[in-house]
């Protein structure tokens, strides 16, 4: 049994960037997945990444934070605030980073189950395409494919429990 099918990307007009994979798992199990900060800390960031803060205020207009600390040591301080929730269905959040400030992202993860399979659907709006393709240039879509094998990962030995 396979964990999950490879990342999707698509880039969709000129400032959006989407990301779509299927993972073996309930989408209640990979909502609480995305939206709770005791599971966050056990799999969240590309490889070799760790979340060493994690603050979640899960309601419409409730901020979050997350303090990532790459390889290297440096962190990395992302924030924003919770625009829509419909529980285990979509989310929409802002996005902004403490020490780069390229403008507000929109970021909707959606959801749809079959079969007992979780689609994800992540739409990433940035303010301008330059922005989009300057993280694209600087390997957004591999730390993505690394941030969701470490999903698949944890959602296939907490699906085996």
């Amino acid at each position: 049994m396979t964990a999950t099918e490879d990342l999707q990307v698509t880039l969709r007009g000129d400032c959006e960037l989407v990301h779509t994979r299927v993972f073996a798992a309930p989408r209640e199990l990979v909502f609480d997945a995305l939206t709770n900060p005791d599971v966050l800390r056990r799999w969240y960031g590309p490889e070799g990444w760790t979340l060493v803060a994690c603050d979640v205020d899960f309601r419409v207009g409730g901020h979050w934070r997350f303090v990532t600390r790459q390889p290297s040591g440096r962190e990395i301080v992302q924030f924003g605030v919770f625009t829509e929730i419909i529980p285990s269905v979509r989310f929409t959040k802002t996005e902004r980073w403490l020490d780069w400030d390229p403008g507000e992202v929109i970021v909707t993860t959606e959801l749809a189950e079959r079969d007992g399979q979780t689609t994800l659907t992540s739409i990433t709006r940035y303010p301008s395409k330059q922005v989009r393709d300057e993280l694209l240039a600087a390997g957004a879509n591999r730390g993505a494919n690394e941030h969701y094998e470490k999903l698949a990962a944890y959602l296939y030995a907490a699906s085996a429990r």
